[in-house]
């Protein structure tokens, strides 16, 4: 079991951001792989129009790989951003106006997974009340998402690099998940099990594992600490992914960390070539 029963994707938002993004499929093809997930890569626009969207697209059918997983608009990420969606004003209307945006793109590249960054607490607003516009509009995602067959995740960041963003646990976002999904009867919204912000937290990931993977709909993993390849740090990721096997999870397991001070095709030293394409 461990890795080499894993299907593994690499982030092409945080692996190989050396090269520009029209470069990066081919780099991750290069380099083994044949599966890629991105945060939204148009960090100041919901709809960077069809010439852009047109030019990655192809650059991903060029380089053979496949799309599994990818953000709506989340603002400025990398940054102090971490999401829009329950920012009222300007940042929830760009995440509106993303919705149907990346769900076509996600469609045109066979892509089942979207990602919804919740976004950060604002100063003088009451939590309820960005609550109640998260709800809405991940309500609004999750149909979206359901429209061409694909899967919302909610995903928990950790407190001491997100100190402003209200869901730092796996209960907390797993609650916002039964939300949507009752607000919607899709029963399409999933979690987002990234292990390195779940071992940020100093959450149990057994325990996590036990109890969340049948909601579980994408995992992330980067070691701790550090955010670097398994084995830099001192998380037993190979056992902890053996655990989410046996406890029935068959989905991808994104590679969501940094190179280090090196290129970012030599920072897969970890995992033998021959496990890196989905077989």
């Amino acid at each position: 079991m461990g890795f080499a029963e894993q299907r593994f994707n690499v982030n092409l938002s945080i692996l190989f951001t050396e090269l520009p993004l029209l470069e990066r499929p081919a780099a991750a093809a290069a380099a083994g792989f044949t599966a890629v997930e991105l945060w939204w890569p148009w960090i100041d626009s919901p709809d960077p129009g069809q010439s852009e969207l047109d030019a990655l697209k192809k650059a991903i059918e060029d380089a053979g790989v496949q799309l599994t997983g990818l953000n709506f608009y989340a603002g400025r990420l990398p940054g102090p951003d971490r999401g829009a969606l329950s920012v009222p004003g300007e940042e929830s209307e760009r995440f509106r106006a993303n919705v149907d945006v990346a769900a076509d793109f996600a469609k045109s590249l066979g892509c089942g997974a979207l990602n919804a960054l919740y976004g950060n607490r604002v100063e003088g607003v009451d939590p309820a009340e960005q609550d109640a516009l998260a709800l809405e509009n991940l309500a609004l995602a999750a149909r979206a998402a359901d429209r061409i067959g694909a899967i919302l995740l909610i995903e928990a960041l950790n407190k001491p690099e997100s100190p402003l963003y209200p869901l730092v646990s796996a209960p907390a976002a797993v609650g916002v998940v039964d939300k949507v999904n009752a607000a919607t009867g899709l029963g399409n919204a999933r979690f987002l099990m990234d292990l390195y912000h779940l071992s940020m937290n100093g959450e149990d990931l057994p325990s996590v594992i036990e109890r969340y993977a049948p909601k579980t709909g994408h995992v992330q993993i980067a070691d701790n600490p550090g955010r670097g390849a398994p084995g830099t740090g001192t998380l037993p990721l190979e056992e902890l992914l053996d655990r989410l096997g046996k406890a029935g999870y068959e989905g991808w397991v994104g590679l969501e960390y940094k190179p280090g001070d090196r290129p970012s095709a030599e920072a897969f030293g970890w995992l033998p070539v021959e496990q890196r394409s989905v077989r």
